[in-house]
This record gives structure tokens, C-alpha cells and sequence, in this order.
């Protein structure tokens, strides 16, 4: 059973609300040159398509703010300026239109800068989100490298945390701002759902989740998994996004898994397959392949599956038996064979050459009218 979603204030980005009892929304951040307008409105295209909802790009410089506003022109999602150092490129992101501002309390300067965003950030209706982050802790909450213990590291580490956001947080609301959402990231999966979880017992604030620098597509897909996964299964968190080095598409996809497996969002389709053994005399890895393929493309070409599950199997046992459940599904039937079924029925058996062609006609009818 879904656990209870943690209560929370809302805001506004964009279209886009986060907190409350709204759904839990997908980001991604572009890695494309803001400077270059036309390259980076195209990722923010891909990513949309993808199923990214919100997006966040990064202003280095005054000639990355200054394009923004053509961004946001030509961006169908809302758009969030991520600041590092220099307060003048906030002011700068909320002249333009941008939707909301990121700023990581560490590196931001002084009061009288926060203050700034912050009056800006009110007059224009937009959240700020402080994004705490481990790696870049201002001097007053940094901890001493050497500690008692693994624990005791994460335990003082998540508190710096805490500590930190809390303290701009405060700041902000001071100066009569409370559109306020949190992160607290760290690169450590422990260290990070530890920081969320006593947030989130002290604050009524919405949070964004994720894990820090979390490498890889294998590697982020269990951090992220594990991190994201386990807060949401307490009933923490209001928008995600997944940290993967490489294509950001590669996060949207993660991000969705995610949200589906902790039932945020149902999945449209849900496709299952069994991890073979000795009794697999068929090439199931090619059938899965062609399955993902397929589907992918007819959701590219616009068409919307309704909710469902497809299963690929690799003998009578993980078939129509184990894989009832199925509202479609292709299992091994000895060397080169295939028999396919529809809620735990057989409904034909194939050979190898014919039985996909049979199957696609099969997941034709899983898509909406």
C-alpha cells in the first residue's frame, strides 16, 4: 500500500504545481550550451517529449541570461535558472520571465544579495528553490573529514544539511518570501535520505528530490532508485530529478520508472520479462529489444497506451502461469517457438519468424481510441 503523502505547502512553476497533494512532477536539466539558444531549445524539445516537465538550465554568465528570454519563448515546459556566485544573473533570469530560480546557499554571497532575489523573485510571483548541496556547503556548516565513524559522518553531514537550507530558508521568509522548495543532496545514497527525511519532520516546505552526482545510467539508476525511491515510499517528496552523466533523456526515463514502481504513476505500458534460465531456448533478449523498440516508437509517432503490462517470458513456466496477470504476453514454447497469450490464455503459437509480427498487432490494441 502507497504510503501517505507527506503534508506540505505548494507553489507554482510555470503550469507546473509542486507540493500539496499535486503529482509528483518530473525535471531534468539541460547539459547544452545556454549561450546557444537553437541547440538548447531542441534538447528542451527531446526532453518534453521524453516526459520531462519541468527544466533547468544553467546561466554561467550575462550571455547565458540574456538568451533567456528567447528560451522561454520557445520552451513548451516551464524553465528554471540555476545560479551559481553572481545574484545580478537572478535578477537578470526574473526580468526575463523565467518561471522560478535555483540558488545553492553555499556560493550565493552575502545577505543583501539574498535579499535582492528574494524582493525580485516576490514582484515577479516566482519560487526559489534552495538547493543545498554537500559538495559546495558554505564554511559554517562544513564538517571535519575525519569522524568517529561511517554513521557519524552521515549523521553530521545530513545535519549540515539541514542547517544550511534552514538558514536561507529563514533568511528568505525574513525578507517576506515564502515560495520557498527544498533540496538536500548529497553524492551518499544514506546521507542524502537521511537530510530528507528529518527535513521533512521539521518543515512544511515542498521538496525536490534527488541524488547528487550520481554517475552513470547503471550507476544512477540504483542510487536514484534506492535515494528517490525510498523517500517516495515514505510519502516524501514533490518533484524529482535524476542525476545522470551522459543524455539527460537517459534521467526522464529513470525518473519514470521510478514513479511508476512507487505507484505515482501508472504505467503506460509496464513491461515485464523473466531473467531466462536453462529451460530458455528462444532469444528472448532480441523479443524484449523488439518490444521496448516498438512500443517507444509508437509512443514517438504520438499514440498513448492505456494503462497495462506486457510480458516476455522465457518458457511455459514464467508464461501465461506466472505472468496471468499480463493483459499481453510472448513466451518461449521450446527451441524457436513461441506461444503468445492474453490474461493468462493462449491465444496462438508461432514460430520465431512469425511470432513478433503476431505480437505487435497485440500491443496495437493496448493504445487508447
Amino acid at each position: 500500500m502507497k504510503q501517505q503523502r507527506r503534508k506540505c505547502r505548494a507553489v507554482k512553476v510555470g503550469h507546473i504545481y509542486i507540493g500539496g497533494q499535486n503529482p509528483v512532477s518530473i525535471q531534468s536539466m539541460t547539459n547544452t550550451d545556454t549561450r546557444d539558444v537553437k541547440t538548447t531549445i531542441a534538447q528542451i524539445d527531446e526532453l518534453e517529449k521524453a516526459g520531462c516537465q519541468i527544466i533547468r538550465i544553467a546561466i554561467p554568465d550575462q550571455d547565458a541570461a540574456n538568451n533567456i528570454s528567447n528560451i522561454i519563448q520557445n520552451s513548451i515546459i516551464p524553465a528554471i535558472a540555476d545560479i551559481h556566485f553572481d545574484y545580478k544573473l537572478a535578477l537578470t533570469a526574473i526580468s526575463a520571465g523565467i518561471h522560478g530560480i535555483r540558488i545553492n546557499p553555499g556560493n550565493i554571497g552575502s545577505k543583501d544579495n539574498i535579499k535582492a532575489v528574494a524582493e525580485a523573485a516576490g514582484e515577479a510571483d516566482i519560487p526559489i528553490r534552495i538547493g543545498a548541496n554537500a559538495g559546495s556547503l558554505s564554511h559554517n556548516f562544513q564538517i571535519r573529514k575525519k569522524t568517529d565513524s561511517a554513521q557519524k559522518k552521515i549523521e553530521l553531514l545530513a545535519d549540515a544539511l539541514i542547517n544550511s537550507a534552514l538558514e536561507q530558508c529563514n533568511l528568505l521568509e525574513n525578507y517576506g518570501f515564502t515560495d520557498i522548495k527544498v533540496s538536500l543532496k548529497a553524492s551518499d545514497v544514506q546521507t542524502t535520505v537521511a537530510a530528507y527525511r528529518k527535513f521533512a519532520r521539521k518543515t512544511n516546505y515542498p521538496l525536490h528530490l534527488g541524488v547528487t552526482e550520481a554517475g552513470t545510467p547503471f550507476h544512477s539508476t540504483v542510487k536514484s532508485s534506492i535515494g528517490i525511491g525510498s523517500l517516495l515510499l515514505d510519502g516524501i517528496g514533490d518533484t524529482i530529478r535524476v542525476s545522470v552523466t551522459g543524455n539527460p533523456v537517459e534521467e526522464i526515463k529513470i525518473a519514470k520508472s521510478i514513479l511508476e514502481n512507487t505507484g505515482h504513476l501508472l504505467p503506460c505500458p509496464e513491461i515485464i520479462s523473466c531473467p531466462t534460465c536453462g529451460r530458455t531456448e528462444v532469444d528472448l533478449l532480441g523479443i524484449v529489444a523488439k518490444v521496448e523498440n516498438e512500443v517507444e516508437s509508437m509512443r514517438q509517432s504520438g499514440q498513448q497506451f492505456k494503462p497495462s503490462k506486457i510480458a516476455v517470458m522465457g518458457c511455459a513456466v514464467n508464461g501465461p502461469g506466472e505472468a496471468k496477470d499480463a493483459d499481453i504476453g510472448i513466451a518461449g514454447a521450446g527451441k524457436g517457438n513461441f506461444i503468445i497469450f492474453r490474461n493468462g490464455n493462449t491465444i496462438g503459437a508461432f514460430n520465431e519468424s512469425e511470432a513478433f509480427n503476431h505480437f505487435r498487432e497485440e500491443i496495437k490494441k493496448l493504445v487508447s481510441e
